[in-house]
């Protein structure tokens, strides 16, 4: 028998199966978003933005796009430079047929689908009238970004804050009466990253601005962050988040961070060793803070970074010259948690693997640190970055669900700095459906309501469990 062929983007789409259709239109549709974590801004979303046209939304700080763009020969001065808001667009639209099989392909007609109802294909010769469309529906009233963030039925967002910002945007916006709740994640990366001493010292600077606190001696740092821990708390912040190679662990860190402190204040630059004894230091003492407030710890781990120097001096950081790194994950990962568990001040953790050759050490590495305190209280996190694309996440489901608990995974996050990405969290939950539906296809899951309310907890349910949201 011959099977119809289906349409792109239709109401079936990566839904193979009856039982996955099933699933995702009577469960995970319907379920609302908790975002716990992006990099939108919280001014825009305090101020209730709207943006002048679909360029200045869509392709503004999104260096997925910009790095498709460059691999198809599109020259910087359309990425990130000078050209007008029209050119830059009209260049992404000549990549898009280019960007077959990349999610950038289901994500972008996905966005113009479920933003703006447009369901032509993007190109270079439909760009001119899907600009002129868009950027018009832009100036509605409807098309704010409050408005954008409850058209997906976003019900909790977590921005992410480095300890220094004022999260004065946090406060206008928790005095406002929206629709959802937004509340600050906190990143405090720059507190431990020295390896560029006089940056780290007008950092310390600004943090002890923030903390309302002199930094002359490690405990004052210590203190300075619990301070920031504390404000951040009172905003609602429920996480932390950091994106490092690897976990750091050294047996004598805290016995040596004081000296290591006293050290680069005086301006003198740490070996490896050292800046790898600072770091844990640090971060144990951040994981202490987070288990007493009782957040969720969230490290995104592996990305190597900035691999274009030239790019770099001429771009900054964060423009699409990052991939997947290669770095010994277990031994410093299972020393760090234990060090923190022995004394059960190990904080709920989710870890982010940007590797899928480290797929399996991440889920059994989980494994080992659930004491029962709390359902899914060591978590690997949905796929990210390069990974947040089908087989991505399959693989991560995969091996979640092998030596794991699926049923506890808290699901999707956007991870994203643009304000239409939220049809990535229906992309996941269709993915999602699918695997479970060919499951129940081939007998190997029951079909019964059971696995309903197992997608709807996993889309909604126990983020919102875990996070207290």
């Amino acid at each position: 028998m011959i099977e119809t062929k289906k349409t792109f983007l239709g109401d079936d789409f990566l839904l193979e199966t009856e039982a996955a259709i099933h699933l995702y239109e009577n469960h995970a549709a319907r379920m609302p978003i908790i975002d716990f974590h992006n990099h939108l801004s919280p001014q825009d979303i305090a101020q209730d933005r709207k943006f002048k046209n679909l360029t200045e939304i869509w392709l503004e700080g999104d260096h997925y796009k910009w790095r498709g763009m460059r691999t198809n020969g599109i020259p910087e001065r359309y990425c990130t430079g000078d050209a007008s808001p029209f050119e830059k667009f009209t260049k992404w639209a000549e990549t898009v047929p280019y960007t077959m099989r990349n999610p950038l392909y289901h994500w972008t007609h996905l966005e113009l689908k479920n933003y703006f109802g447009v369901n032509t294909l993007l190109d270079e010769s439909s760009a001119k009238e899907i600009y002129d469309t868009c950027s018009a529906m832009l100036q509605q009233d409807d098309f704010s970004v409050q408005h954008l963030l409850l058209k997906h039925k976003v019900e909790v967002i977590c921005t992410t804050d480095d300890p220094i910002d004022s999260l004065e945007y946090h406060r206008e916006f928790a005095a406002q009466k929206a629709k959802f709740r937004m509340f600050p994640t906190f990143r405090p990366d720059k507190s431990f990253t020295t390896n560029n001493i006089p940056d780290y010292r007008i950092y310390l600077d600004k943090l002890s601005a923030a903390a309302g606190t002199s930094i002359k001696t490690f405990d004052d740092l210590l203190q300075a962050l619990q301070n920031r821990v504390d404000e951040f708390h009172k905003l609602g912040c429920r996480a932390s988040d950091h994106g490092l190679e690897r976990l750091y662990f050294e047996a004598d860190a805290e016995k040596n961070a004081g000296i290591l402190f006293t050290k680069l204040l005086s301006g003198k630059e740490l070996d490896p060793q050292e800046t790898n004894s600072f770091k844990s230091a640090v971060l144990i003492n951040l994981g202490r803070m987070y288990h007493g407030k009782g957040w969720a710890q969230q490290f995104h781990v592996g990305a190597l970074r900035n691999n274009s120097t030239r790019m770099l001096r001429e771009l900054g950081p964060d423009t699409g010259f990052d991939s997947i790194g290669e770095f010994p994950q277990a031994q410093s990962m299972a020393r760090f948690f234990d060090y923190l568990d022995n004394t059960n001040q190990l904080a709920k953790t989710i870890i982010y693997n940007i590797n899928p050759a480290d797929n399996e050490l991440i889920a059994t590495m989980m494994g080992n640190f659930n004491d029962g305190s709390f359902p899914g209280k060591m978590q690997f996190g949905s796929g990210w970055w390069f990974m947040d694309q089908k087989i991505g996440m399959e693989n991560q489901m995969n091996a979640l669900s092998n030596m794991g608990l699926l049923s506890r995974f808290v699901g999707m996050v956007t991870d994203s700095r643009s304000f239409l990405s939220f049809p990535r969290h229906e992309y996941f939950r269709r993915i999602l459906c699918n695997l479970l539906g060919t499951d129940i296809e081939k007998g190997e899951l029951p079909d019964d309501d059971g696995i309903g309310k197992m997608v709807e907890a996993i889309c909604y349910g126990n983020a919102k469990s875990y996070f207290g949201f």
